[in-house]
């Protein structure tokens, strides 16, 4: 099959991370995947939600997409009904649950990081290419936070990853574009981390149901990659002076 970019059935879009975009948010960054492109923006507050546990900090994510970031103007979502449509709400929610799980919130203490996510170009994958840059947004955040003395060793898990798969014509493919996702038999968004394990996998089959096996080459195809996305992630943060050993507690 022959890709409408050239790639393999397993490439990844070429990723890249450009830090710095704002100067007022912990962490900020633009994350480009291949023509889908994502502002991504983690900020602290030092407080948490009332009904959080004393000691507890908190992650939570917005998303929303900018008017033009698809070919033809779309009005602002909290213009057209009150409040963000069905797709960016439950969109939102799968950012910020992927993101709570690389945090240890007994380490954070009682603060709250919020990271947004404004999608500047949607080519596919915009949800993924959020959580990739939310993790290095959400690790620039906590960098700071320990270079204060603010945090311990430990409080981040683990980076995580996140990729779209799918089935076109009964071929699995990695990292789709608009098109492909548009045509795709079967669509997956995987999460979890370079080392193998799982945090979310969120997917729907569109016509008829689709075989065990080919679920299973798709998880397979979406994990392969992570340790590529990974070191993008770790490169980027390097460059920042984060020490992602020292946030994971490695040696400590």
């Amino acid at each position: 099959m022959t890709r409408s970019d050239g790639r393999s059935f397993d490439a990844l879009r070429p990723i890249a991370i450009e830090l710095g975009i704002q100067k007022n948010p912990e962490g900020s960054l633009i994350y480009r995947s291949g023509e889908t492109a994502v502002l991504v923006a983690a900020s602290v507050d030092e407080r948490t939600p009332d009904w959080r546990a004393p000691g507890l900090g908190w992650l939570t994510a917005e998303y929303a997409m900018h008017p033009r970031a698809n070919p033809q103007r779309r009005r602002r979502e909290g213009r057209r009904s009150g409040g963000i449509d069905g797709r960016s709400a439950e969109i939102q929610r799968l950012i910020g649950r992927s993101l709570r799980a690389m945090i240890d919130f007994t380490k954070l203490g009682d603060r709250t990081i919020t990271v947004d996510c404004d999608v500047l170009d949607a080519d596919g994958g915009t949800r993924t290419a959020s959580i990739c840059g939310g993790t290095v947004a959400v690790a620039l955040a906590l960098g700071g936070l320990q270079r204060q003395g603010l945090v311990r060793s430990g409080v981040l898990r683990a980076p995580l990853q996140a990729i779209s798969v799918g089935l076109l014509r009964g071929r699995p493919l990695l990292d789709l574009c608009y098109v492909e996702d548009r045509d795709a038999d079967v669509d997956l968004n995987v999460v979890g981390t370079a080392d193998g394990r799982v945090v979310e996998v969120q997917g729907t089959a569109e016509d008829t149901p689709v075989a065990r096996a080919d679920v299973d080459a798709m998880l397979d195809l979406a994990l392969g990659s992570f340790a590529a996305i990974a070191e993008a992630q770790r490169a980027a943060l390097a460059e920042a002076g984060v020490d992602l050993a020292r946030l994971e507690g490695a040696g400590s």
